[in-house]
């Protein structure tokens, strides 16, 4: 009974989600994916809008992180690991983190599918824009990759970050 109980909760909170405008997403996320001091992931629901939503929150959290020379590669980015999990995940949300560690920012997005991304290698075919998109990752993050995880996997870039310091 309790565990019926907390699926109907679960359902409910999908649900909400999945209601909410993309001004009301970024509005409700944006302090709290920039929040160092506790785990930030944000959970958005898988639809194409969401990329934009994703794109901004991002922006934002590098703008406030005086972070403006990642701004352009970071939207980027950011927008091809989202687009790819709404189009090849079948969950109803990813999970979007957005991590800074010394030297390095890490931006990963999570999804239900445990099927890990392939970079195709051959040449696209201009009509098609399709396929590309591990391409620019690869060309463009200092790092990327792929874990699984007990629910899904989580797609990842990361670029390097010049920390400055302080003199005495």
């Amino acid at each position: 009974m309790v565990a019926e109980a907390s699926w109907i909760d679960v359902q409910g909170a999908l649900a909400a989600l999945e209601r909410l405008s993309s001004e009301e997403l970024q509005e409700m996320y944006c302090g709290r994916l920039g929040d160092q001091s506790v785990p930030n992931e944000v959970r958005l629901p898988s639809r194409p809008e969401t990329g934009p939503v994703a794109r901004r929150l991002v922006l934002s959290v590098l703008e406030a992180w005086d972070l403006h020379q990642h701004l352009e590669a970071g939207e980027l980015l950011t927008s091809e690991l989202v687009s790819n999990a709404v189009r090849h995940a079948a969950g109803r949300t990813i999970g979007l983190q957005v991590v800074r560690k010394p030297g390095w920012l890490r931006v990963e997005v999570r999804d239900s599918s445990r099927a890990l991304p392939c970079m195709i290698l051959a040449e696209a075919k201009p009509a098609n824009e399709r396929g590309r998109g591990l391409r620019v990752v690869d060309d463009l993050a200092d790092r990327w990759g792929a874990d699984l995880l007990p629910r899904g996997k989580g797609v990842w870039f990361e670029l390097k970050v010049r920390e400055f310091r302080e003199r005495p």
